[in-house]
């Protein structure tokens, strides 16, 4: 890290911002369920909900996991796939199998207690730089820099840093600008300050800039350029994949469902059948059929073409054809295959593109 990096920090009163932006948060916080306690556990569910997902819709999930699993210790005992279920909807399940396996190891090896040690807390599985300085501030009170989008999109504009933020390196830059600015009277309201100013006063586009606490210290807004900071470079364009996916219902009303691999994307989820269409010009039914003969030796009688979901991921977009169709026959015993009726199907947890289906084209 280059010194110029950081070097308006020497411009920048730190008592006086810390004092302008703790007191606008105790003022403005938005009332949050996570906020009402500082439970170390709670605010490691809903640090681990909120990354990529936005608070709104984290709220009722926070809510019902935390209903479900109200300690630590309920949530270390309690069955992978009733923890995904309630998990479902909102993707990047490898937070949640992560976050089983860390309070697992919480229960084991500190007896139930959240480290409050910043080397403990990063061993722990899926709990990186921003995930340990989040829980420590906020739960412990130890003054740790918890860099995320926000707070780099708000640290680029007030000490107008033009380092690429996409890329992984200049987060260190923000975390040293933290350790140098963070209050150590208070350094959970700092740091829960800094997001709440991300995610409500310095949004992305047309930052709200005189309702800011902390204008007066913005250098980027002093010199006119918060519009165009941060600088941050686009990622790899996303891959299309054309997928089929079929319901299939055998005489008695029961539906095929396959879970998939332990590893991998959507890893230990329930799905309909589906593969990736691959060859473009063979008739997709064709191609479905002898996939679900060879892969499950299922003997089907496909329907109709019933309709398309789209599903995105950071990194690939499914366009899902949806058919229906008609189970004959299962040749095959297979641990990942199941045939469910119309009520148990909902106690399994399917990924969102999954489920979708499940809405739209099963339930009648």
């Amino acid at each position: 890290m280059a010194k110029e990096d950081l070097v308006n920090l020497e411009k920048i009163d730190k008592n006086e911002f810390c004092h302008d932006l703790i007191s606008w948060f105790q003022e403005e916080q938005r009332d949050l369920p996570w906020r009402k306690d500082q439970d170390p556990y709670k605010v490691w569910v809903s640090e681990i909900m909120l990354q990529q997902t936005r608070v709104d819709t984290v709220i009722p999930y926070f809510n019902r996991f935390i209903e479900q699993f109200p300690t630590i210790e309920d949530l270390s005992s309690a069955e992978e796939e009733k923890v995904l279920k309630a998990w479902e909807g909102l993707g990047y399940y490898s937070r949640a199998r992560n976050l089983h396996s860390a309070v697992k190891e919480v229960c084991e090896n500190y007896d139930g207690k959240v480290p409050d040690d910043p080397k403990e807390i990063s061993s722990l599985k899926g709990v990186g730089p921003y995930t340990a300085g989040a829980i420590l501030s906020i739960a412990y009170g130890i003054p740790e820099p918890a860099v995320d989008g926000n707070v780099m999109r708000v640290l680029s504009r007030i000490l107008y840093i033009t380092k690429d933020i996409a890329k992984p390196a200049t987060r260190k830059i923000f975390e040293e600008a933290v350790r140098k600015l963070i209050s150590h009277e208070n350094p959970s309201y700092f740091n829960q300050a800094l997001m709440e100013l991300g995610a409500i006063i310095c949004t992305p586009t047309s930052p709200s800039c005189l309702l800011c606490p902390v204008r007066e210290h913005c250098i980027g807004f002093h010199e006119g350029v918060q519009d165009e900071l941060p600088v941050k470079s686009k990622g790899k364009k996303q891959r299309e994949s054309l997928m089929a996916a079929v319901v299939l219902r055998d005489n008695e009303g029961q539906t095929l469902i396959h879970k998939r691999e332990e590893k991998g994307l959507l890893a230990n989820l329930w799905e309909f059948p589906n593969m990736e269409i691959v060859l473009p010009f063979e008739s997709e039914k064709k191609q479905l059929e002898e996939f679900l003969r060879s892969e499950y030796g299922a003997e089907v009688e496909l329907g109709k073409m019933v309709g398309q979901i789209d599903h995105v991921f950071s990194h690939l977009i499914w366009k899902i054809h949806v058919y229906e169709g008609k189970l004959i026959s299962l040749k095959k015993e297979q641990p990942d295959l199941r045939l469910v009726d119309q009520e148990k199907i909902k106690e399994f947890p399917f990924p969102v593109s999954h489920n979708k289906i499940l809405k739209e084209y099963y339930e009648e």
